[in-house]
C-alpha cells in the first residue's frame, strides 16, 4: 500500500473526489463480496489476509486498514468501485412504483431509503440535485448492499415530475393537509415524492403533485409528534402502496 493509495481513498470521501476519479469506497467483507458478483466494476480491494483473492486484491495489515478506513471503527476490507451511470427513461417507469426525493440531505436517511426501496421492490429513486450523494461512504454503508440493486438518479426534480404528470403517471406526495393514506385508494404504479428533512417538499415540486397524502397519528385526534423522520415516513408509505397492490392482486 502506497501513500498515493491513502490519498486516493481520502479524496473519495468527498463528492468532488468521487466525481474526478469516477470511484466510490465500500467497506466490509459482506458488502465487498456482494460487489464482486454484481454489475459494478471493482477496481481495487485492500483486505486483511485470507479474506479475498484475485489480481485486484492487495493484502494489508491491521494498522494499514486503520489508516485506510473511512469508518469510525476500521473494517477488515475496503474496495474502490467504479461509479455506475444509469439512463432515466420515463417510458420504463410507466409500469412501476418509483420514489422521488426532494433535497433529502442526511446521508443516513438516504441510505435507509435506498434500503427500503430494495425491500419493497422499487428499482429507481429519482433525486433532486441538492440531495445527498448516494455514493457518499456513509450512504453506501447505510444501504447494507441495496445500492447494488437500486438505481439512483439525479436531475431537475421539478421538471422530471412535470414530465411524469404529462406522461399520465400519478404523482403522490406527503403533506399535512393531504388525504389519509389508509383511506385513499392508491395506484400500484406512479411516483411517490418525499420531502426535505426540515422544510418538506419545495414549491416547485409541490406544484406537480396530483394527489396529496397524509400519514395520520393514532388515534387521529391525539396530539402527536409534529412530523415523522423522512426515512420512517417513506417506509410507511411504501408499505401501504404495496399492501394495497397485494390486496388487489389477491382478489
Amino acid at each position: 500500500m502506497t501513500k498515493a493509495d491513502i490519498q486516493l481513498v481520502r479524496a473519495l470521501a468527498d463528492k468532488r473526489g468521487r466525481t474526478e476519479h469516477g470511484l466510490f469506497v465500500a467497506e466490509g467483507e459482506k458488502l465487498i463480496g456482494e460487489l464482486r458478483t454484481s454489475h459494478l466494476g471493482v477496481r481495487k480491494i485492500f483486505a486483511l489476509e485470507g479474506l479475498f483473492s484475485g489480481p485486484e486484491v492487495e493484502v494489508v495489515g491491521t494498522k494499514e486498514m486503520e489508516r485506510l478506513s473511512l469508518l469510525k471503527t476500521a473494517s477488515n476490507s475496503l474496495a474502490l468501485v467504479e461509479i455506475p451511470h444509469y439512463g432515466l427513461d420515463m417510458r420504463a417507469l410507466a409500469g412501476r412504483l418509483t420514489l422521488a426525493l426532494d433535497d433529502v440531505q442526511n446521508p443516513g436517511n438516504l441510505g435507509t431509503i435506498v434500503r427500503l426501496a430494495d425491500w419493497f421492490g422499487i428499482a429507481d429513486i429519482v433525486c433532486s440535485e441538492a440531495s445527498a450523494d448516494c455514493f457518499n461512504p456513509k450512504v453506501v454503508q447505510a444501504t447494507m448492499g441495496a445500492i447494488l440493486r437500486v438505481r439512483v438518479h439525479y436531475t431537475d426534480l421539478g421538471a422530471f415530475l412535470h414530465d411524469a404528470g404529462a406522461a399520465g403517471l400519478p404523482v403522490y406526495g406527503t403533506f399535512l393537509e393531504g388525504d389519509d393514506i389508509y383511506r385513499t385508494q392508491l395506484s400500484p404504479t406512479g411516483i411517490v415524492l418525499m420531502g426535505n428533512e426540515g422544510r418538506g417538499v419545495t414549491p416547485a415540486c409541490a406544484a406537480q403533485v396530483t394527489r396529496k397524502l397524509f400519514i395520520p397519528p393514532y388515534p387521529a385526534e391525539r396530539h402527536a409528534t409534529e412530523s415523522l423522520n423522512v426515512a420512517m415516513a417513506t417506509g410507511i408509505v411504501c408499505g401501504e402502496f404495496r399492501r394495497q397492490a397485494s390486496a388487489k392482486a389477491g382478489k
